[in-house]
């Protein structure tokens, strides 16, 4: 009788310890804050860098503090393609590619920079909101990527050392730096510029060392990594725009809830929106601040450059495809 009564108290204490330890296991938290990567190209004092910590803040508010948004901002990460290959990859979560960057993997994004395509900002918002994102978002799920929102990046200008620059004679024979997307080479070279392709972060020692004559960004730029330094001249010539891309990585979206998922297209958005807001807001200041650190501004007759496009349009036609041209023409046209 008291070996059973002994035996009883023991399975008792047994059963009192395993539900006390698994009672103490369901109260432990069951998820920790998640961390997200995202890299992008603009320096610490571009918009595009306090939108994204505008979107970083508001993601973490709004998930109780469940997702964390670390910034790797000014190619901390690598190059644009480096950045977006490993987003693809999901080596990082987030990224802000150009369209240009993004043909690599969709021709149809290289329709977006073609020369003299819009009238305004704001035009170039209704094709890029609408029309084309139906048509051209899509693929990018094939690669990996989800979509969130377009953000800015802005229209193109040149600016160069040597010259004033106000009719499309005024740019041949000059050097000048692109980016890779063969939109701008194009458009220069049909000017008769004489194109150098060079890593961003290389340009402003190629422009001190005169490797290049000059260059072409948006506004925004110029002022913000200081181009003025070495350029005397700027020409208003808005030849192309492009805009940066908020994607995800498709692995990381699988990843999370519904909620979170609607929480983080919301916050993009809104960061998209601010940027572009604040872009074009500062634009005006930003030229006039140039003029007043030593940039001589020209407001050239943009139809004389527009009517010099055609080989520029041909080339784009063979690189991207004459039914993708025709299609995203369809589009501008449709948005006028």
């Amino acid at each position: 009788m008291k070996v059973n009564t002994l035996f009883l108290c023991c399975a008792l204490l047994v059963v009192t310890i395993f539900a006390f330890s698994t009672g103490s296991k369901e109260a432990e938290p069951e998820t920790k804050p998640m961390v997200l990567k995202i890299g992008h190209y603009a320096n610490a004092e571009h918009a595009g860098q306090a939108a994204c910590k505008m979107f970083a803040e508001a993601v973490d508010s709004r998930t109780n503090g469940m997702i964390k948004i670390e910034i790797y901002p000014n190619n901390e990460l690598g190059n644009p393609p480096e950045v977006l290959e490993q987003n693809i990859l999901g080596a990082i979560d987030m990224s802000l590619p150009t369209q240009g960057q993004l043909a690599k993997y969709s021709k149809k994004f290289g329709c977006v920079m073609l020369p003299f395509a819009y009238a305004d900002y704001d035009h170039a918002y209704r094709v890029l909101d609408g029309p084309f994102l139906e048509w051209a978002y899509p693929d990018l799920e094939a690669q990996g990527l989800v979509f969130l929102s377009n953000w800015e990046w802005g229209f193109r200008n040149l600016t160069n050392s040597v010259r004033p620059v106000n009719k499309p004679k005024d740019v041949a024979g000059l050097k000048i730096r692109t980016p890779p997307e063969l939109s701008n080479q194009a458009a220069m070279e049909a000017l008769g510029g004489i194109v150098q392709t060079i890593d961003f972060s290389e340009l402003p020692m190629a422009l001190k060392q005169g490797v290049v004559d000059g260059q072409e960004n948006p506004v925004s730029v110029i002022y913000a990594y200081k181009i003025y330094e070495t350029q005397k001249y700027l020409a208003m010539t808005g030849h192309t725009y492009n805009s940066m891309v908020h994607v995800i990585s498709k692995k990381t979206w699988d990843k999370l809830t519904s909620e979170q998922q609607k929480i983080i297209k919301e916050e993009s958005k809104r960061a998209g929106d601010f940027m572009r807001k604040t872009l074009r807001d500062a634009e005006a200041d930003q030229i006039k601040k140039l003029q007043e650190l030593g940039m001589e501004v020209t407001w050239p007759d943009v139809s004389l450059f527009k009517d010099k496009m055609g080989p520029a349009y041909d080339r784009m036609k063979v690189s991207v495809g004459a039914e993708n041209v025709e299609k995203f023409l369809e589009m501008v046209e449709s948005e006028k």
